[in-house]
């Protein structure tokens, strides 16, 4: 008797160190990332980037303020934004290809720099520029179609070895969210049909709100204990089978930007609010993709509500990040 309860304990305790081993193995997996974050007091913004701080802010505001919330239900105000997404691509030199759909003629707006030796590759970025019922959008997402903006203004005459394209998407917020009206999901279905060679996608959802405040930053219960308490810094998400695109990414941004990141490979069963962006379009057609984000309501407590004004996001940290996007998205096209 005593010999069996001795084996079935060391069984158990196999067990246990077998299943301790696997999560511990699955969480490094997660949650490993290349380089190092950024830590400590940062340096001031050079020239460049101050102007950019402008430029930023400018956006911003007359998406925000200006024009205001846009949206199915505010027609000239979502007609008004993707004027002026339109105009600023055409200063920057570029000819943006406009895509109209549903019976509103919802606007979807794309431009191309083609690429060299590796044309067939596609590197996408893309914003949403329509808001929820009621909300200025600021943060929600101003900040990521003024981040597209800007990373499309350094971009423009440049040479890569793959085509990079830039997307301002109409219909990311409910009720289109998901359906065959929601423009990424349009965008993404049609570089499928077309057979399109998309290898990183990477989704601005978010890029402007920053608190250096312990207790700034929250979390989903599942992953709480694990990142900083303080909402200084910039996110990469995606689901597991965007890990390796994911891993180049952030290994390419933490080389050329000066500013902390975070990032994450997670199921999408486990962390649900990983699909809560345009990415989430790209994995139904399985392209890999990212979502880059400022954790949206764990900080921002003016999310998709009229407190998401312009007052309220850092431009010089959005500075900051869009300077490493646009870093690492030449890395990755291969200038």
């Amino acid at each position: 008797m005593e010999s069996r309860l001795a084996v079935l304990t060391l069984v158990v305790l196999v067990v246990l160190l077998a299943t301790g081993v696997l999560a511990g193995a699955f969480a490094w997996f997660c949650l490993h990332m290349p380089g190092r974050s950024v830590r400590g007091e940062l340096p001031p913004l050079s020239e460049e980037q101050q102007r950019l701080r402008d430029r930023l802010n400018k956006h911003v505001y007359v998406l925000a303020e200006d024009i205001g919330e846009r949206h199915y239900e505010a027609m000239p105000a979502l007609t008004r934004a993707a004027d002026y997404i339109a105009d600023q691509l055409r200063s920057y030199g570029y000819i943006p290809a406009i895509r109209e759909f549903g019976e509103k003629q919802y606007r979807n707006i794309s431009v191309e720099l083609h690429g060299r030796e590796k044309q067939d590759e596609v590197i996408v970025i893309g914003a949403h520029y329509d808001t929820v019922w009621l909300s200025p959008g600021a943060d929600d997402n101003a900040s990521g179609v003024a981040g597209l903006l800007e990373i499309a203004r350094s971009l423009a005459g440049r040479r890569f070895a793959r085509t990079i394209r830039l997307s301002a998407y109409c219909n990311e917020e409910e009720p289109f969210y998901g359906t065959d009206q929601m423009g990424s999901q349009l965008s993404a279905e049609r570089s499928r049909n077309l057979g399109e060679n998309i290898v990183a996608m990477f989704s601005l959802e978010m890029i402007g709100y920053y608190a250096d405040e312990p207790g700034s930053q929250h979390y989903p219960d599942l992953i709480r204990r694990i990142y900083p308490d303080r909402a200084n810094f910039i996110a990469f998400v995606s689901n597991l089978a965007s890990r390796k695109t994911l891993y180049r990414a952030i290994s390419r941004f933490r080389e050329q930007a000066v500013f902390p990141s975070e990032g994450m490979a997670a199921p999408e069963w486990l962390v649900p609010d990983i699909r809560r962006s345009d990415n989430a379009s790209y994995w139904r057609f399985n392209y890999p993709a990212v979502m880059i984000t400022d954790t949206s309501n764990y900080r921002n407590r003016g999310y998709h509500s009229v407190g998401d004004v312009p007052e309220t996001l850092d431009y010089a940290s959005m500075a900051r990040v869009v300077t490493g996007l646009t870093g690492m998205v030449s890395a990755l096209a291969g200038e």
